[in-house]
């Protein structure tokens, strides 16, 4: 049995835009149907910030294989672990937020490649797989090809190094915290701040130089996110689940009330 493509590293690999659905209150089986419904390619499970334990993020992931979104969790960088065991339950790809250097970087992809680009361990036939044994070898390359591997660029320094993570190889997309990177630099929620621009202008040329992908979250506004997708960014996270539904809910109740003259 051949491993579940990953259709968000797919769409990149066409030079397409790869759209991201941030999950961070909703549960269950749904969850990748409803992203892939309205037109997104990816899950952002998020770990970072959504209460998300590994069993919930895997249920989920393990839904969403067959769904048509895949699915990609975010992991604390000091917790890695919960990046790998969600990778042998259904992920099939891990953003690391707060990545500034080519070391960190290393230790990301040292954590979720197998050997000989990393030290993942094999913990046997896995979900992506069907559960039916394939052969080890084929399977850890085959797997090596397919996760999507993102480190966050949220901080001076780690523009400053981009180049140099840029470099790693194993390293898919370097991708825009944009909101923390503006709150390091003390413009917080400037994203169009002309400091934030020149930020996306020399990911952008490093990505470039090393045939890597620039990544844009924390950007929801229309002028800004064209201008920082017309630069290159093309793993985009478009929005989370709390918002959609806010957004939704709220032109709803604003139209029946309508109806009624308030």
């Amino acid at each position: 049995m051949s491993i579940v493509k990953n259709l968000a590293k797919q769409r990149l690999f066409e030079g397409k835009l790869s759209l991201g659905f941030g999950v961070h209150h909703l549960r269950g089986s749904a969850v990748g149907a409803l992203g892939a419904a309205t037109g997104f390619d990816w899950l952002f499970i998020d770990m970072e910030h959504g209460a998300m334990s590994v069993d919930d993020a895997t249920r989920i992931a393990m839904a969403a294989l067959t769904q048509g979104c895949t699915p990609i969790v975010r992991c604390c960088k000091d917790a890695l672990y919960e990046g790998t065991r969600c990778l042998d339950n259904g992920a099939m790809g891990v953003v690391v937020p707060h990545i500034d250097t080519a070391e960190e970087a290393k230790e990301v992809v040292n954590a979720y490649r197998f050997p000989p680009l990393g030290m993942r361990s094999w913990g046997g036939p896995p979900i992506q797989y069907g559960f039916k044994a394939p052969d080890a070898a084929t399977a850890q390359k085959e797997t090596n090809d397919e996760v999507l591997i993102a480190c966050m660029i949220e901080t001076e320094e780690a523009v400053e190094n981009a180049e140099a993570i840029a470099a790693v190889e194993g390293v898919d997309v370097l991708m825009f915290g944009t909101s923390d990177l503006t709150a390091t630099m003390g413009i917080a929620g400037q994203i169009g701040h002309p400091r934030v621009r020149a930020a996306y202008e020399k990911v952008a040329a490093a990505c470039k130089k090393h045939g890597k992908v620039m990544g844009m979250g924390g950007v929801y506004d229309e002028v800004v996110a064209r201008d920082y997708i017309a630069m290159g960014a093309r793993f985009v996270l478009g929005g989370s689940d709390h918002v959609f539904v806010m957004a939704g809910a709220s032109a709803r109740s604003k139209f029946l009330r309508g109806l009624h003259g308030g």
